[in-house]
Order: structure tokens, then C-alpha cells, then sequence
């Protein structure tokens, strides 16, 4: 296992073959073996994910690494080289994307290539879709059951792209329009962890269940929410929401 300061070692995609998660498959079934790595800046919820899919001998996935950060998931990732890797979004150092990118040549290795599966609380669509341009092969939330989120494991490891209900739909969207998405430079202006605080905020969440969802604590969520007003030049969390529903974040 690993903390928050330290690890441990042990493509291009489309809409052919996209299913989501629990509609069939073997995972876990006689013979089958998959090498994993779990990426999340929490190790609370890697120790979770570890002990609900991490029975090899039932489940069939072997851990054989895990990551915090960005630099720990490249040094992990390049060392153990794993069938498929649990991506969360947002991390330190520049987010999953910039695993993804520094992570390529592995996606594209003509044999035994690394494949992506994001892990993530957010279902935003700038979030799917960014990781997907970025080589992911699909996308789950962290609402996913243990079986499930094995079953997808599975399938991307067979080359199969896997999306939670919902979230097909961003991608079969953004790849369908040859049109770049405009850019916003207020979003732009907020890191990664104050969009999803943002995002929260303006569904109506407190600020406890924010601090529940996100696993930090309800200081944290204080500060990014006045963080996110500050930059946004807003007054209080009703303009937030007006704000974030206008450009259909929420």
C-alpha cells in the first residue's frame, strides 16, 4: 500500500463496442488474471477500491500498484507496467489528462498495451470527454458497485470501451461535432477541485456533503468556495448556481 507521499510498485477510442457496466461478462471467472493499478489522490478510498476488487482469487484482479499524484502514477505506471490502470480525474500535478499524455506511448505499445479506466466522482462532461480525447477507454463513477467496476476492468482490458449510464451519451456527442467547444476563460480560471466544489454547490449540496463527496474536509469546501466567488467576481452561492447553470454545469 501506499501513502500520500509515496507509491507502491508490485489508443484512440470511439463508440464501437461501448457498453456500460453490469450488462454481462466473466470477470473474475476460472483462469482470468488482470494486473491493475489504482490512481486516487485519497488513500482512503484506494484502501476501498484495494479491498472490494483486490481478492484476486475471486475477483481475478491483481493491485500491483497505486499512486497519488501525477509523478507517483508515471513512475508506477512505467515500472509495473499493468493490463489497466484506475484513473481518478482530478489529481495533483495536472489531472488524469496529463497521466494520459505522458502515459502514451504505453497506450500504444503494439503489444500489451496499458489501458485507461477513469474512476471518478465527477460526471461532468468536460471531464468524460477529456479524458477520453485523452486515450482513456471509458469512464466510471464512484457510485459503481465492487462487481461492476470488476465486470469493466474486464472489458476494457479486452479493448472494450465501458461507460457508467449517461455518460456515452457526452462522448457519442463531442466525437459526432467537428467543432471544437468554445472556450470559457472564467472556467478556465478555476482549478480542477474548485469545478467540482462549483459543481455541487450550484446542485444544491451543503457544504457537509460537499466535504463527503469530494473526501475533504468542510474547511476545504469553505475555501474553495470563496475561492471559485473571488475569481468569478460573484457575491454568494445563488449567483453561483445562476452562474453554473447558465453555462450547463450542474
Amino acid at each position: 500500500m501506499s501513502d500520500e507521499t509515496g507509491a507502491t510498485t508490485g489508443a484512440t477510442t470511439g463508440s464501437e463496442g461501448a457498453a456500460e457496466p453490469g450488462t454481462g461478462g466473466t470477470a473474475g471467472g476460472p483462469g482470468r488474471r488482470v494486473r491493475v493499478v489504482l490512481v486516487d489522490d485519497h488513500r482512503m478510498f484506494r484502501t476501498g477500491v484495494q479491498a472490494e476488487i483486490g481478492r484476486t482469487e475471486i475477483t481475478g484482479v491483481e493491485v500491483v500498484g497505486e499512486a497519488a499524484d501525477v509523478e507517483q502514477a508515471v513512475t508506477v505506471i512505467t515500472a509495473t507496467r499493468p493490463e489497466v490502470v484506475l484513473l481518478d480525474v482530478h489529481l495533483p500535478g495536472g489531472g488524469g489528462v496529463e497521466v494520459l499524455r505522458r502515459c502514451a506511448g504505453l497506450m500504444a505499445a503494439a503489444e500489451d498495451p496499458v489501458r485507461f479506466l477513469a474512476l471518478s466522482v465527477s460526471d461532468a462532461a468536460e471531464d468524460v470527454i477529456g479524458v477520453i480525447r485523452g486515450g482513456a477507454r471509458g469512464y466510471v463513477t464512484k457510485t459503481i458497485t465492487g462487481d461492476d467496476l470488476v465486470d469493466s476492468i474486464f472489458r476494457v482490458q479486452e479493448g472494450d470501451a465501458v461507460f457508467s449510464p449517461r455518460l456515452a451519451g457526452f462522448v457519442l456527442d463531442a466525437f459526432a461535432s467537428t467543432d471544437a467547444p468554445p472556450v470559457d476563460e472564467d472556467l478556465d480560471r478555476l482549478t480542477q477541485r474548485e469545478r467540482e466544489v462549483l459543481r455541487l454547490i450550484a446542485r444544491g449540496y451543503a457544504y457537509k456533503e460537499v466535504a463527503k463527496q469530494l473526501y475533504i474536509s468542510v474547511k476545504t469546501v469553505e475555501s474553495h468556495v470563496s475561492a471559485v466567488l473571488r475569481k468569478l467576481q460573484l457575491s454568494n452561492r445563488h449567483e453561483l448556481t445562476r452562474w453554473a447553470t447558465a453555462r450547463r454545469l450542474v
